[in-house]
This record gives C-alpha cells, structure tokens and sequence, in this order.
C-alpha cells in the first residue's frame, strides 16, 4: 500500500511506449527479421529473391533521394529551367520523409491556474464572496453594538453573555476574517478592543477551558499577528495595533495557560486553568477529553517559533510523543483520556465530540513540522494513516435505500456494537482525509507529479463521498440547514417519523433526525471541508454547496437588528431561534465560504494549515508574502 501506484499520468499520454505509432520502416524491417515471415521466406529460393530484392529498392530509393535533392539544390543556383523536376523530386522526398515521422505529441494540459477563466463566472462568484463579507459586516455590527467586549452575542435578546471565561472571545475569534476580508474598520475596532483591555482580563479572570481558549484566543492572537506583517506576513494597511502587540498578549496568555501541563503528573494536561493566579486543575471527573489534550499543538509550536521560546512547543509536544506509546484500536482511540494516569479511560471511539480533532492535529501538526531540520514527526503522518485506515474497516458504512456513506460509532469499542449516528463535528472528517491525501496541492498536480498511491485515493474518495453525505444533512430538512446529530437507515436501525421535513428530498428516508438532536448551532465543519475540497478537486459543485447553505444562514438565521441566531428546530417552519451567535460563525464559518468563493492562490493549503478554530499558521520554509494576497 506505500508503494507508488503502478500507473501515472503519464501512462495515458500519446508518446507512451505501449501505444507509440511505430515508424515505417520499422513495420518492414521487423516484418522481415522476425516471426514466422523470416522462417517462411529465408525457406525458399523466391523468398530469399523477393527479400533481396526489396531491401536493395528500399536501398536505391534512399539514395536517389538524397542524390536527387542534392543535384536539384546545386541546379537552382546554375539553372531556373529545374524548378519543376525540383518539385517532382522535392514531394516524393517529402512523402518518403513522412513515413519517418513519429506521431505529433499533444499539447501540454494547462493547470487550474493557467485555463481560461470565464469572466461571467468569476464576476458570479465576486458577488457571491462580497454576500459573505457583508454578512460578516452584519454579524460584527450586532455584536458591537449589543454585546462589545463579552463572548458572544445573544442577538434576539440584544445582549452580550460570557460563556467562554469573558477574554471577549468573539472580538479575537472574528479578527484574522475581517483581515482577510479587508474589513479595515472592524480590524481597527476589534484590535484597539485587544490592546486596549485583553491583558487585564488575562490577569483578572478565572476559570477558562484550556483547549477553548487556546484554539480561539491563543489562535486568533498569532494569526492576527502574521496578517498583520509579523513574521514576514502580510503587508498589512489595516489600521490597527502593530503585531508585536498580538505576539506579546498570545506569550502573556499561553505563559497562564502552561500551569495545566505544569501541574499534571503525566504529560497529559489539566482541562481547566485559572488565569488570575496561573493554576490548573482537572475536570469534576478527573478526566480530559483526547480531542482537547491533542489540539493545543500547532498554537504553541508556532508561539515557540515566532517568540524564540521553545518551552510552548516543548510542553505541547510531549502530549503527541506520549499518545503514541498507548495502545489503540487499528489507530483508533477513546474520546477520555486521564491526566492523573496518562491512559485512555473508557472504550468509546468516535469521531464527533471529544474525539474529532485528535485526527485532525495528527495530521496538520505533521503539515506544519515537517519541514523542520532535523525534525523526527514523522510517527505524527503513520498514526494518522493507521487510523483512518481504521476509519476505513471500522467506522465506515452506507445507509439506506440510498448508500450515502457516513463514519458511525463505537459506543462500547471494537467488540460492542456499532451505533449509526454521526454528529455534524464529523463533517471536518471530508476536508482532512483530502488534505492528507494531496498535501494541499491540487488533485491533478498531484496526478501529473505521480504523488497519489493506492491509499491517497482511497482517502480521496472517501473524502468526496462524505462530504455528499455533510451537504444532504442540509438539504434533507425543510430549512436547509443541518441538524447538530444525525442517525443513518441501516439493516439494523430505522426509526419512522423522524426525517428532515423535506419530502423532496431522495434521502428523506436514510437519514434520521432524533428531536433532541435538531438544532443548529451555526457551525462550520461541512463548509471548511467544502472549502478543501473545492481548492484539490476544483469541482465547482462544492461551491455550489456552499452557496445553497449560505442562503439558508440568510433565509433562517439572520436577525435584522444585527448578528445571526443559532436554531432550535431545522426541520420545521418558521424554526424557532435559540438566541445565540457562537464565535466560530464569525471565525470559522463565514471565513471559509468567504474563502471558498475566492481565488484558490489566497491562502494556498500547501503553505498554510488552519486550526481547527480556522485560524492560520504559515507553514515554515514554504510561505512567500505574495501567497497572502
């Protein structure tokens, strides 16, 4: 399975040894010295005659026409009364010359960058990203004006509410989308809110959740620093603070938040610190989620890079070298992990909450170090491989009457019974399994360079077909906008009267919709896989996609005072709002379809990794400044 395939691109092309047009020359010489024709010919006197005799007419043809052409070049300069024996003698030569000739070579395939653009397209999908950027504007102006400085929105109730540890988490969370929208004015007001007031809520807070806040606050603060021309990033024109303000508020935050490697007895971190006076403590059940204690890494390996103090990487590190002694599941691994221990507790396997993004950093973590001299990650790639191959045997099955292809669960482990239910998290699941397989490069480039093995397809494949499965938990229910869970007709499991509401729909009747699980909550993971996979396979149909979700947002969500609701019912009309604008719709959501209606240069996914908080680090050793624009 690691070798190479044993076919490539250019397998296929004209000048390929099998199908090569042989020259005529080559018919008659082989026809004569080998098979059957050789033995039945040099069997008898006629034959040798007639062998003879055509190898010695073959012979006088070539030297006539070289004599012929060599007299007629030398006649032109003596004598103008040559120049129709020159032409008779001049086409036959030509006709001769053309048996020598090898078949044309096709032109070259012109990559994505270099086809011809259809200028109506491009102005479409101009129009469409400007749509997002200014929902984003709406979304920023109900959180500025009803709830400035708290950590989310409540947009019915016009309110502000802290339920991510008050550091103003929707003020950092939405900060490196409007750079990269170029919403100058809420760069200007979200950065001055930043330098203004994030170091005293530092100092003065308690509890955060360590994986929250490092992937939102510690996230946004260094990729708002690398936009804003730190690190060789972007030239910035954005009002703002410089990026040594961000660099230096990210160090303050991360130096609270390492008490909770600090304090653990293992390598495995306390989920929960208190920042006013920088101590850690576990959960009320002692455990940590595997997906939190794993999703730290690529925030402190590149603090540790841009800040010179390898003591971030160093910590978050450990927690990776340490998950690879424990035992799994063909790469698989419960959702609880102790700290106090440092062994997986419980057998349950999934890849929705507490579980999701363990897989994703394997991977992304690998992306961003690899590049490092001397660097040993390589353990990081083959414990990302072995477990989607477990994915693969495990996980995998096709619903009912349908075969939309889901990733399910195991309650209970390897030897319980396998529970059909896939939470929307899982749709991070389509955009991984396609990164892993290309590199972030194209598919074709891909194909071309013969870099794609048996495996790589396999992922990719996968990676399209769940993705089809993401974008019908919209368009099933009569919102068109996905439920928070989603359960699969299978052989086993069916339960009628819970499907989507829309009956128009052919997957009515394979995807099951429990009452508890039909909120939406404004998240980003189907339309971050539509965005990855649309940048390898340029398939058009995965903006597309995007588009028709980001009308239902509009349609359903939108609040007219400002800011966008989360739902409590997407299968029922008109749904009923549950007054909440989490931060990753500002952070993750609306930046990836503002992404995925863009150019595929900006932000290019072979030189930058985004967290799973879809805030971006430069990959080291590969990022130019012109990839920022």
């Amino acid at each position: 399975m690691s070798k190479s395939l044993p076919y490539s691109r250019k397998d296929v092309e004209y000048d390929n040894a099998k199908f090569r047009h042989r020259s005529f020359f080559k018919v008659i010489t082989q026809t004569l010295l080998t098979g059957n024709m050789r033995r039945e010919c040099l069997s008898c006197s006629t034959g040798k005659f007639l062998g003879l005799l055509m190898v010695f007419g073959l012979a006088c043809l070539m030297l006539t026409h070289a004599n012929t052409t060599h007299s007629v070049s030398v006649g032109l300069t003596k004598d103008i009364r040559t120049n129709e024996e020159h032409k008779v003698v001049t086409d036959v030569g030509i006709r001769f010359k053309n048996l020598w000739r090898r078949a044309p070579r096709l032109p070259p395939r012109l990559s994505p960058d270099e086809k011809v653009k259809d200028p109506n397209v491009e102005e479409k999908w101009k129009a469409r990203q400007n749509n997002v950027k200014e929902a984003f504007a709406h979304a920023w102006s109900g959180y500025k004006k009803f709830a400035m400085g708290y950590d989310e929105l409540m947009p019915v109730s016009r309110l502000g509410v802290d339920g991510l540890g008050g550091l103003g988490a929707t003020v950092v969370d939405a900060l490196d989308s409007a750079m990269i929208m170029g919403l100058d004015e809420v760069v200007s007001e979200a950065g001055s809110w930043i330098e203004s007031h994030l170091l005293e809520r530092i100092s003065q807070k308690g509890q955060v959740n360590l994986f929250e806040t490092t992937i939102r606050v510690l996230g946004g603060l260094l990729s708002a620093y690398h936009l804003s021309g730190g690190d060789e990033g972007m030239n910035s024109a954005h009002k703002g603070p410089k990026p040594t303000v961000y660099l230096d508020i990210a160090k303050n935050l991360a130096d609270h938040l390492l008490s909770a490697f600090t304090s653990s007895p293992t390598a495995i971190p306390f989920s929960d610190v208190v920042l006013r006076d920088s101590s850690a403590h576990p959960s009320p059940d002692g455990l940590s989620s595997t997906s939190e204690v794993s999703t730290l890494q690529l925030e402190f390996n590149y603090l540790s890079a841009i800040s010179g103090d390898p003591k971030y990487s160093t910590e978050g590190m450990k927690v990776l070298a340490h998950l690879k002694t424990l035992p799994k599941v063909e790469g698989l691994v419960p959702i609880y992990i102790s700290p106090h221990s440092g062994e997986f507790s419980g057998e349950n396997i999934r890849l929705g909450s507490r579980g999701d993004s363990y897989y994703e950093y394997l991977l992304k973590v690998w992306l961003q170090q690899r590049a490092i001299q001397d660097g040993n990650f390589t353990y990081l790639y083959d414990m990302y491989e072995e477990a989607m191959r477990g994915v693969r045997h495990l996980l995998v099955q096709k619903s009912i009457p349908n075969e939309l292809v889901f990733v399910g669960e195991l309650p209970y482990g390897s030897k319980g019974s396998f529970s059909p239910k896939m939470d929307h998290l899982v749709c991070f699941l389509p955009g991984t399994l396609a990164l892993g397989a290309t590199k972030g490069i194209t598919k074709e480039k891909a194909m071309k360079d013969n870099l794609l093995r048996f495996e790589d397809l396999e992922n990719l494949k996968l990676a399209e077909d769940l993705a089809k499965t993401c974008f019908e938990m919209y368009s099933v229910t009569s919102t068109g906008l996905a439920p928070e869970i989603a359960y699969f007709h299978t052989k086993e499991y069916f339960e009628a009267g819970l499907d989507g509401g829309n009956k128009s729909s052919k997957y009515v009747n394979d995807i099951i919709i429990k009452h508890a699980d039909r909120h939406n909550l404004l998240r980003p993971e189907t339309v971050e896989s539509l965005f990855v996979l649309y940048r390898i396979t340029q398939d058009p149909k995965y903006r597309e996609w995007g588009w028709q979700i980001f009308e239902s947002f509009e349609k359903y969500t939108k609040v007219d005072s400002g800011g966008y609701s989360s739902l409590d019912d997407v299968t029922t009309l008109p749904p009923q709002r549950r007054d909440k604008m989490e931060t990753f719709f500002l952070g993750e959501t609306l930046k990836y379809l503002y992404l995925l209606f863009g150019e595929s240069s900006v932000i290019p996914l072979d030189k930058f990794v985004f967290n799973t908080e879809a805030h971006l680090f430069p990959i080291k050793g590969v990022i130019k400044r012109e990839d920022l624009t």
